[in-house]
């Protein structure tokens, strides 16, 4: 005899809400059945949420005769969240609706080194020309989520001494952006939004994953378990100043010496170039050299793989992930980086750990921007922010 299990919710409406995440639609007789609370108790739970207007009734449900039941579903138009990428010389800002569709976005050139004040009053500016231009108003915007390309405190949104980001150690971003915008505002650094955005677009399945951004800086997000891994202060997966076995006197950006940024990031494999007689002048230049087959980029590029291969095989025995991905420009020079790390990983990690691993090109540039989006829907939809939100109404 199978028993349907029953999960206890209390008296929740937040937690109820948790059932809809999926998409899928319901009936307050099923949820009865899920929950084992009573029909009754049940539509109490539901009314709060149809009153936020969260959920609705399912609009396209069918038919079959006699009075149907009445299907409820998650309404992903009821609110918008801001997701925002800044990197190094670039900036976009987009909306999402709930279920992480991008509704629109503006992409442009930004220096990251203008300082604070500077990039967050264009990131609040556009985010109110783009809830304008789709008619949306302000209130309808829940939370922002914003990535940077530096470490960052979670808990307070504050960067934490960040190398490429002059004047921003320690600022209060999401003090400074509630002056033009009320809205929670979720800061954290890029890769772990990268890492967020490529498994919900490519890998939903996927509980342990490494995602590895190769470029100016290296970095890595690390989701173990599911759950996307901060560490303590925020600073897990920041593998590109682990010390590398090689270039141990070569000095990185952080202070110190040896640092896997500081001998495989670009500017080091851009040097090596120009050092074996052929000279570029940027990344762009790298990997065009790399694609048109110039030996003296593939053995740099190459080279620059096994020794990321190096630290990232430490990473394989520590987390044992079921997939490494692979992106920043880097990852765009052919598949010589790859080729470089698969070389090591696959050679220096245990058979057991390295069995069912697989190592892969990103397959979608936008992950850092769905990425602020699935951060920023996390917590819009998280039981406590939704039962905070309905003591108001």
């Amino acid at each position: 005899m199978t028993e349907t299990r029953k999960i206890n919710l209390g008296l929740s409406s937040g937690r109820l809400l948790q059932f809809f995440r999926d998409g899928e639609p319901h009936t307050k007789a099923e949820l009865a059945n899920l929950t084992g609370l009573a029909r009754s108790t049940v539509s109490l739970r539901l009314d709060p949420l149809l009153a936020l207007g969260v959920i609705g009734p399912m609009t396209d449900a069918t038919s079959t005769g006699g009075r149907p039941s009445a299907r409820l579903q998650l309404r992903e138009d009821a609110f918008v969240v801001g997701a925002v990428s800044f990197g190094a010389t670039h900036a976009q800002a987009s909306l999402a609706d709930l279920s992480g569709k991008i509704l629109v976005s503006i992409d442009t050139k930004r220096q990251i080194s203008d300082g604070p004040e500077v990039c967050l009053r264009w990131m609040t500016s556009e985010l109110k020309y783009l809830l304008a231009g789709l008619g949306i108003q302000e209130d309808r915007l829940l939370v922002i989520g914003i990535g940077v390309p530096g470490p960052v405190e979670h808990t307070t949104g504050r960067p934490a001494n960040p190398p490429i980001m002059p004047g921003w150690d320690a600022f209060d971003i999401p003090e400074r952006v509630n002056r033009d915008l009320q809205a929670k505002v979720l800061v954290d650094n890029e890769v772990n939004m990268m890492v967020l955005g490529e498994r919900f677009m490519n890998f939903p399945d996927v509980e342990n994953l490494i995602f590895l951004k190769a470029a100016t800086g290296i970095g890595s997000g690390i989701i173990a378990g599911g759950i996307l891994q901060r560490g303590a202060d925020g600073t897990a997966g920041d593998i590109g100043h682990v010390r590398s076995l090689v270039g141990t006197d070569v000095a990185c950006q952080c202070g110190n010496f040896g640092c896997l940024e500081a001998i495989a990031g670009a500017p080091a494999i851009i040097r090596s170039v120009n050092e074996a007689g052929l000279p570029i002048r940027n990344t762009a230049d790298l990997i065009d050299a790399a694609r048109r087959s110039k030996v003296e980029a593939i053995r740099a590029v190459r080279q620059a793989g096994r020794d990321i291969g190096e630290v990232l095989s430490t990473c394989v025995s520590l987390l044992n992930p079921e997939i490494i991905v692979i992106g920043g420009s880097l990852s765009s020079a052919g598949e010589h980086l790859i080729a470089g790390i698969r070389e090591i990983v696959y050679g220096r990690s245990t058979p057991l750990a390295s069995e069912n691993l697989t190592v892969v090109q990103s397959r979608d540039s936008k992950g850092e921007i769905v990425g602020a989006a699935v951060m920023a829907i996390d917590y819009a939809l998280d039981e406590a922010t939704i039962d905070q939100m309905l003591e108001t109404i």
